[in-house]
């Protein structure tokens, strides 16, 4: 009898060197119209906050991120514990 995994099937993606090592963010804001969510990620400095990445989404998908995200969360903590939510930020304008 097979056992059953929860792996997803490798899908392999194409960047550059760059963008595959990632931007760090300690900061983002979320706006939305009607077609779109915009979720700006920053890094909060001593000069200010920076733009590190902004990514736009359809509503539908932006529901599906944020589904994802809870599941992987929800994993983390059954794993490692409980996370313990971070100070909010200085700047108001950025989460």
């Amino acid at each position: 009898m097979s056992a059953k995994t929860d792996a997803q099937p490798q899908v392999p993606i194409n960047t550059g060197d760059d963008m595959s090592r990632g931007r760090y963010s300690n900061a983002m804001l979320v706006t939305h119209g009607a077609e779109e969510f915009i979720i700006d990620w920053f890094l909060q400095s001593p000069n200010g906050p920076h733009l590190v990445s902004r990514i736009i989404v359809t509503p539908g998908h932006m529901k599906r991120i944020v589904s994802v995200l809870q599941e992987n969360l929800e994993r983390y903590e059954e794993a490692f514990g409980k996370i313990k939510a971070a100070q909010p930020p200085p700047n108001p304008l950025v989460q």
